[in-house]
């Protein structure tokens, strides 16, 4: 056989072999137990309705921050501001504040965020005034009034102390945060209130 006819086959076993080869080197398809399973984590990452509600609240607010050490005492008044915008492609609003406290500088970051697999919302709060973490989790409204349950380590006698906190928006600029715990004798009271006002933008 003449070389250059024998070399002019060569391209037309390589047409013929390439589709073989390229069918065996395919992956499978997915079962359907593992496109269920690709699905539940696609929705479950995918930022919904209640991301995007979150997100109408990033910005610069000024706080008046009101706390009562008991139920009888009149607050201590102390002012500061907080900067909330959106992380990890809107999933996740986190807030950052820089106040004064019993006449100290105070700084706290908080994360906020919509779990997609539980339906409920969460957040999480840390400050220069400790060094443990407080983790809240509870449930919001159409019109954004949430109320949350969360607990942090206290310092004195080392066991959980559990807060109840609400949350509402008095207009589009203005947001009320309420924090109500157990006071001296046990029962709960109202630990703090922080106005926060939106700055213009």
């Amino acid at each position: 056989m003449h070389r250059s006819f024998r070399l002019s086959l060569v391209p037309l076993a390589l047409s013929l072999a390439l589709p073989a080869a390229a069918q065996e080197a395919a992956p499978a398809a997915p079962s359907p137990e593992e496109q269920a399973m690709m699905e539940a984590y696609q929705k479950a990452a995918t930022p919904g309705p209640q991301h995007a509600r979150m997100a109408e609240a990033v910005g610069t607010f000024d706080m008046v921050v009101k706390s009562w050490q008991a139920p009888d005492a009149p607050p201590t008044t102390d002012t500061g501001v907080s900067t909330r915008r959106m992380v990890l492609g809107g999933r996740v609003m986190v807030e950052e504040a820089k106040a004064t406290m019993m006449g100290q500088p105070f700084d706290g970051l908080g994360l906020h965020g919509f779990d997609n697999v539980s339906g409920r919302w969460w957040a999480t709060w840390n400050d220069s005034v400790g060094t443990g973490l407080m983790v809240a989790e509870g449930d919001c409204d159409d019109q954004g009034a949430c109320t949350f349950t969360g607990s942090w380590n206290d310092p004195v006698t080392k066991g959980k102390v559990t807060a109840r906190m609400t949350s509402h928006w008095t207009d589009a600029n203005t947001e009320i945060f309420e924090m109500h715990g157990p006071g001296p004798d046990g029962k709960e009271m109202k630990m703090m209130q922080i106005t926060y006002t939106r700055r213009a933008q």
